[in-house]
C-alpha cells in the first residue's frame, strides 16, 4: 500500500477534530488578544495557526525546505485576528489543497530529504514523510490541544477530540 494511502485516513480524521475544535473559537471584543500566560500566544494567533498549518502540506510537497523565521521578518508578524468563519474558511481551503498534495505524493516523494531552517539555520532535517508527521500533523495536535486548553480556560465547551470530554457525551461530537 502506497504511504499516501495509509497517511489519507489519519490525516482526514485529524483535519475534522482540528475543525471541530476551531468551530468552538470565540469571537468578540478582546477575545482575540486573550493568553493564559504573558508568554503564551495570543488566542487569535494559536487559532490562525491551527487554521493555516495544514497548508504547510501542500508547500512541503512542494519545496524541499523552508525558513520558518526569515531574518527580514520580524516575530510575530504574518498574525491576525479574525473572525471564526474567516478561519474555517482559511482551513477548510488549506484542508483541501493539503489532501490533494498528499494523495498525489509519491513513496518515492515521501523519501526525499526536507530541511527546516530558521534565520538561515538549519534546525531539522529529516524524509519529507517525517517532517510530515512530526512537523505537521504532530505540530498540529500539539497546537490543537493547547487551543483545547484556551477554550477551557474561557469556559468555552471543549469538543471531543480522542474520546469525550468534560463538555461531551459519549459518541458526540
Amino acid at each position: 500500500m502506497a504511504i499516501a494511502d495509509l497517511l489519507l485516513p489519519e490525516f482526514d480524521e485529524e483535519m475534522a477534530t482540528t475543525r471541530r475544535v476551531l468551530e468552538r473559537v470565540p469571537d468578540g471584543d478582546g477575545v482575540g488578544e486573550w493568553r493564559p500566560h504573558p508568554k503564551s500566544f495570543p488566542l487569535a494567533h494559536l487559532a490562525q495557526l491551527c487554521a493555516m498549518m495544514p497548508s504547510w502540506v501542500s508547500m512541503m510537497m512542494r519545496e524541499t525546505e523552508v525558513d520558518i523565521a526569515p531574518k527580514d521578518r520580524p516575530p510575530g508578524s504574518g498574525y491576525t485576528i479574525e473572525t471564526t468563519p474567516t478561519l474555517l474558511a482559511l482551513f477548510d481551503r488549506n484542508v483541501a489543497e493539503a489532501r490533494a498534495a498528499l494523495a498525489a505524493c509519491t513513496d518515492e516523494a515521501f523519501a526525499v530529504e526536507w530541511t527546516m531552517k530558521a534565520a538561515g539555520n538549519v534546525v531539522d532535517r529529516k524524509s519529507r514523510y517525517l517532517m510530515l508527521r512530526t512537523g505537521v500533523l504532530n505540530h498540529l495536535v500539539h497546537h490543537r490541544a493547547q487551543l483545547g486548553v484556551y477554550l477551557r480556560l474561557r469556559d468555552v465547551p471543549v469538543p471531543s477530540m480522542y474520546g469525550p470530554t468534560a463538555d461531551t457525551k459519549i459518541g458526540a461530537a
